[in-house]
């Protein structure tokens, strides 16, 4: 199974290397599933009902988000029904949405998708690590193949769940800090694992926000609004290929394209 893991996806550009890229790339390899991280794909923070159905119209299965899924209220009116978004799992029990569920790839393969975020440097939630196994060992009674998506600011943490989870998941897939690291690996016991899949949107940018904020911020410590960047825009990710008999990765895939225009 070849499963495309896109990296956080910011604003209207991020949605439009979606569009214009993630059909021509699951014909290109082939493949059989594709999960986005979107909390940033509504104005760079939060989502919306009609930026969710832009994504799976572009051929997006299922979106998992981190500490910003609750940004737009309207998400509270919709999570609950959409069961294609995850929410951070390790939110306290009350919190609308899931974090954990049992998806089908188009050929009817089973496909598990957790969705955690990380507390170092982050707000305090549940354990992640705990958290993640005790849902994972829920979803390995109905498929071998399971993707962790860990949101989070800590390197440290990021790589502890990885080592944490190694010969119980498929992959643990790094998201939040909107860099692709090159730390891409399968480690020993067959999980696929790098601390950040990167990041969907205007690379002309600090991670996606205009340039000229960010600095005035940086130089005068004023709150100010962070608008979304427009050049150079690119899609970050990584393609996984797993052994849906045993759920061992054989491979993940570092992706960096370009749109043009």
């Amino acid at each position: 199974m070849k499963i495309l893991f896109i990296g956080d996806i910011v604003g209207e550009p991020g949605r439009e290397a979606v569009k214009r890229l993630v059909p021509a790339l699951r014909r290109e390899y082939g493949l059989d599933f594709v999960v986005a991280n979107a909390e940033n794909s509504s104005g760079g923070s939060g989502i919306t009902l009609k930026v969710s159905q832009e994504l799976f119209a572009s051929e997006v299965d299922v979106l998992t988000s981190g500490d910003h899924i609750w940004k737009k209220r309207e998400i509270f009116d919709f999570i609950s029904q959409e069961e294609r978004i995850l929410r951070p799992l390790n939110f306290p029990v009350g919190a609308p949405g899931r974090g954990a569920a049992l998806f089908k790839t188009k050929t009817g393969q089973n496909i598990g998708v957790i969705n955690v975020n990380g507390r170092v440097f982050m707000e305090a939630l549940e354990c992640p690590f705990k958290t993640a196994l005790a849902s994972l060992q829920e979803l390995s009674k109905e498929t071998k193949v399971i993707i962790v998506d860990i949101h989070a600011e800590a390197t440290s943490e990021k790589i502890a769940l990885g080592w944490y989870l190694d010969g119980k998941v498929s992959a643990v897939l790094g998201t939040h800090t909107h860099v692709q690291t090159a730390d891409e690996k399968v480690m020993p016991l067959g999980c696929a694992y790098i601390t950040d899949v990167g990041m969907t949107g205007p690379f002309d940018s600090v991670i996606g926000r205009n340039v000229e904020d960010v600095l005035a911020r940086f130089l005068t410590s004023i709150p100010r609004r962070f608008e979304v960047a427009e050049g150079n825009i690119q899609l970050q990710g990584v393609i996984v290929e797993v052994d849906e008999a045993t759920g061992r990765a054989g491979s993940i895939q570092r992706l960096q394209r370009k749109i043009d225009g």
